[in-house]
Formats: structure tokens, sequence, C-alpha cells
């Protein structure tokens, strides 16, 4: 087997077992390198770092997969999947989960997600696309799904010269199912839909709004396919309002209204939320409680200046649309802004908007996406609910 030998000086990181080696902190290869191989990593005293998949075109040159001696085969991508099923058996996920999330689950640059009896994976560098069938066999084992779906039309897979593509990795089926969530149902379009078509992260987070929505007039935006919204329909909201600049999104929602028998409380529309927030605001337009739930701002460290300043700006806006003693539930996606950050910008956005903010809950994402301590990338969703008050 070909092997790395890393530079005497390499980021504390790998030490702590993060499973990215970039190409700068690689002292020698011996060994012919092929893209996709699985390869044995060595610090600079030669001492056994771990085993993984190398790719000469990445910037990131190996991901670890094991820090043991073991074979990486069909048996290892079963073993590793059961755990993970049974790993979010424990802690509450049975339906809908995400089965696999990357370095999280030792399974760096793979995700699954889990809808029911259907599968969409990614898998989003070549080491482990290469291991894409044997990844299919393990969920057939252990699932026997309706469904497996890849999803991987995202251009993060072009930095290691692989091509945009999605289709089915079972039998056809259809791609527009229905599932649970918290009693309540909603439309999936696994084909075309963001992401893998659902974002599951939100699950928990969607039941924390239960108390504060009861006899409120909610506004949210950025609403996508409506699950916030169809949630505070659902636990008592008088009325409630979602905007989203896509009109497939719109119709969406509308559709997932109507298939909970809340389209009568439910009303979606499709708009430009930036604008319309501005000019409600100068229009006096009063809600008891403002959802957002804008997508990341940003993907790289170059434009964190101008995430934050998008952030504040809609937050900004969202307050000035509150009651006084209203509720403001907002989120940010953007691992690039850390939960401090997050924080300082809800405080300056309040400050500008002349009001007081009291926290009432802070959350990251649901659980099965673990947060590992020392993987920043693993900790991400910043979901926080705050009371305004007039200052």
């Amino acid at each position: 087997m070909t092997k790395v030998f890393l530079k005497r000086k390499i980021a504390n990181r790998v030490f702590n077992g993060h499973p990215w080696i970039f190409n700068n902190e690689v002292e020698k290869i011996v060994g012919e390198v092929t893209a996709g191989d699985t390869v044995d990593v060595f610090y600079n005293d030669e001492k056994f770092c771990g085993r993984g998949y190398i790719n000469p075109k990445s910037q990131i040159l190996v991901r670890l997969l094991t820090r043991k001696k073991e074979d990486i085969n069909e048996q290892f991508f079963y073993n590793r999947i059961l755990h993970a099923w049974q790993y979010r058996q424990k802690i509450g996920y049975r339906e809908n989960c995400r089965l696999i999330f990357g370095e999280a689950d030792e399974m760096t640059a793979l995700i699954i997600d889990k809808f029911n009896d259907h599968f969409v994976i990614q898998t989003l560098a070549l080491g482990m696309d290469l291991w894409k069938p044997a990844i299919v066999k393990a969920l057939q084992q252990i699932f026997h799904p309706k469904g497996i779906y890849e999803r991987n039309d995202v251009p993060v897979r072009e930095l290691e010269g692989l091509e945009q593509v999605k289709g089915f990795l079972s039998e056809p089926f259809d791609t527009n199912i229905i599932i649970n969530e918290n009693n309540l149902k909603f439309h999936v379009d696994i084909e075309n839909g963001q992401k893998t078509g659902y974002f599951l992260d939100q699950q928990d987070n969607r039941r924390a709004i239960q108390h504060i929505v009861k006899g409120a007039d909610v506004l949210g935006a950025f609403t996508y396919t409506g699950t916030f919204e169809i949630h505070a329909a659902h636990y008592g909201a008088k009325s409630v309002l979602g905007l989203d600049i896509s009109e497939n999104a719109v119709a969406q929602a509308n559709k997932n209204a109507v298939l909970n028998g809340l389209d009568h409380i439910c009303k979606f529309e499709a708009m430009n939320a930036f604008d319309v927030l501005k000019q409600w605001g100068k229009d006096g337009r009063q809600y008891d409680v403002v959802m957002l739930d804008p997508p990341a701002f940003t993907k790289s460290r170059e434009n964190i200046q101008k995430a934050i300043t998008g952030y504040k700006e809609i937050n900004l806006r969202g307050m000035k649309l509150i009651k006084n003693g209203g509720f403001l539930v907002t989120s940010s996606c953007t691992n690039l802004v850390h939960p401090e950050m997050f924080f300082q910008t809800i405080e300056m956005a309040a400050k500008d908007a002349r009001k007081k903010i009291r926290q009432v809950v802070f959350n990251a994402q649901a659980s099965d996406h673990p947060i590992i301590w020392g993987m920043e990338n693993t900790n991400y969703l910043k979901f926080l609910i705050v009371e305004v008050t007039d200052k």
C-alpha cells in the first residue's frame, strides 16, 4: 500500500482526529499514487496516523476513514452504516434522519439522508464515490429500501475531478414522496428539491416554536416548502404567511398546507423577502412572530463580512415588524459564521432596530447531524428564538 508521510509541523486538527490532510502537510509519498486509492498515512516520526483515500487533484490530498490498521472493504462500509443507524435509533431517530453526516460519522465526504423507506446519497469526493456500489449494497442489506437515489448534482464534486450527476441507484421509483414529521406530513421532491430534497437538520427546532405561536399572527421568510410555517399553524397560530422567492417552493408549500388541512390558516406567496420586509416595515405592518430561515449567505471565508451584513440586515428588518413583546425566530446555516459571531450580529440588528432582546432558545442542528468537537464543519446551524421588546 502506498505510504504518505506528513511533515513535522502539521495542524493540531490532524492529531486531534480531523480526517483532512492537505497537500502542504505532506512531506513525501512512497509508492504509486492513483487517484481514489486507499493509502496509509504516517506522522513524521513514522508512527501510524490512519488509513484513507487519496486524490492528487484535490487540495485535500488525503481523507482519512480510520485511525486503525483495518481493511477498507465492503464489510467496512456495512459496519459503519449499521453503527450509524444503531446510534440514530438510540437517540430517538427512526423514520427520517441524516443517517451519515460525513466526518461526524467517520465517513468523510459521504451524506446519506433517510426518508422513511427511501434513501438519498451524496458522494462528494473521488475516493468515496468509488465505494458507491458498496454503500448501496450495505443500504440494501440493512434496510431493504423502496428506493435509493443519488443527488450528486453539486459543484464541489468538480474540485475532485468528478462530474455532477443525479439518478437512481436502485430500481426506479416515484421521487415525489410524503414523509411524517412531528405529526405532520410533507411532500419531498427527492429528484429536484434543494440539497437532498428536504432539510432534516431543523426537524427538532421546528418543535421549539410550539408555545410562542399559539394565537399569533406569524410571518415566515425564506420559507422554502413551508415546514416552519405549517408547524406554526399546527401549534395554534391564528394566521401564517410564508414568503419565498421561488415559485416552485411556494407551490410545494401550499401543497403541504393542503396536505395537513391547514390551508385556511397558512398561505404562501412568491416574493423577495429582502425587498418586501423593508417595505412592510415602512408600511407599519406588525406580527406577533417573525421567522427567518435564510440560505447560507457564504460558502467561503472571503465573503464572511458580506454574509454578516446580510444576516444583520434581514434580522433588523424582521425585528421592525414584530409587535412589542413578540418573538423573532432566526437561523443561520453558514458554518463559517460561528455562534458568537451570530449572536453579535443579532445584537447589532437589535440595537439598530432600537429593540431589546431576551434569549428564549438557542440550538444547533438536530442531533442526527452530530457535532464533533474540533471539527468546525460539523457545527454549522444556529437556531435562535428571542423575545423582542421596544426600548
